[in-house]
């Protein structure tokens, strides 16, 4: 559900990433003896990720040698990527009791539980901040642009997330559909064409509709854009750019504050890049705005 890691776009951090695939893919490479070994690692990481490779090994009951072995025989460069595989796997693998049961002010009254949320959800955004490259907007703004259709697949708490993208998207006039259930996921996957731009935001080990329907999409052709909070997750894995965004929280629930200023870099992105037609489109919506009859008059 969280991310303790900076936002980014994935395409250009390949250097600095795991290998880009799944659970089962990894286990796969190993033999059945190596994949017993391993097994409880991947299971629970969080009981492991903090441990050198000579604590591995004996709590595995094996040598530092052969688990190293083992760690790149999985694809991974070296025991330090294994660790950051796993502390992300941790993460997104983590419930709303285990998350909230790791907050560091445990028996804090609640202005100190307020100001840890703010404190968390001000990282999440400076993250976003240090790391979002600018150049990867403006190109994703084009696409835009160019698509015949804008589809939003979402799910769970990240509908809410969609339904605000979607309600901006139509502001500037553009053709946009979005899907919150796995019927309607299902059906506008199905009918995706290579000249549809999909956008599938899901978080932490990603929802299955929200991923299959990535899958589908991209499998028709349509160029598909991730929003999530990991490497590790599907989303990342399928999708043919992500942007990464924290929804850390010390509480019960995912902070949506960096996905949502996402979002509005976006937005900004779009709004600005054929900026006489947005100004035409507001210009026509102004009059509504000020006077029309959706507002209360006192």
């Amino acid at each position: 559900m969280r991310n303790a890691l900076p936002a980014m776009t994935v395409k250009t951090r390949e250097s600095n990433r795991p290998p880009r695939a799944g659970l089962a893919e990894l286990i796969g490479k190993l033999s059945l003896k190596r994949q017993e070994i391993v097994r409880p690692v991947i299971e629970n990481p969080r009981d492991f990720v903090l441990l050198s490779v000579r604590s591995l090994a004996k709590r595995l009951k094996s040598d530092p040698a052969t688990t190293v072995r083992i760690v790149r025989a999985m694809g991974f460069v070296g025991y330090r990527e294994f660790q950051r595989f796993l502390h992300e796997l941790s993460i997104a693998h983590a419930t709303s009791f285990e998350m909230m049961q790791a907050s560091s002010t445990h028996d804090g009254s609640i202005p100190v539980h307020v100001r840890e949320s703010l404190e968390q959800e001000s990282r999440n955004l400076q993250a976003l901040r240090n790391c979002l490259e600018y150049k990867r907007v403006e190109a994703l703004a084009k696409r835009v642009y160019k698509a015949d259709r804008i589809l939003l697949l979402g799910g769970d708490l990240a509908s809410t997330v969609v339904a605000y993208f979607e309600y901006h998207l139509a502001i500037l006039g553009l053709t946009v559909l979005s899907a919150t259930t796995t019927g309607r996921v299902a059906h506008l996957a199905r009918n995706c064409t290579r000249r549809d731009l999909v956008f599938a935001i899901s978080f932490g080990r990603g929802l299955r509709q929200t991923v299959e329907g990535l899958q589908d999409a991209r499998a028709r052709g349509a160029y598909c854009v991730g929003i999530t909070d990991t490497f590790v997750s599907p989303i990342a894995r399928f999708a043919d750019e992500c942007f990464l965004a924290s929804v850390r929280s010390p509480s019960f629930g995912a902070s949506y504050v960096a996905p949502i200023a996402l979002i509005n870099v976006i937005l900004v992105a779009c709004a600005n890049f054929r900026r006489r037609r947005t100004l035409a489109l507001l210009k026509q919506a102004d009059h509504e705005q000020r006077l029309g009859f959706r507002w209360y008059e006192a």
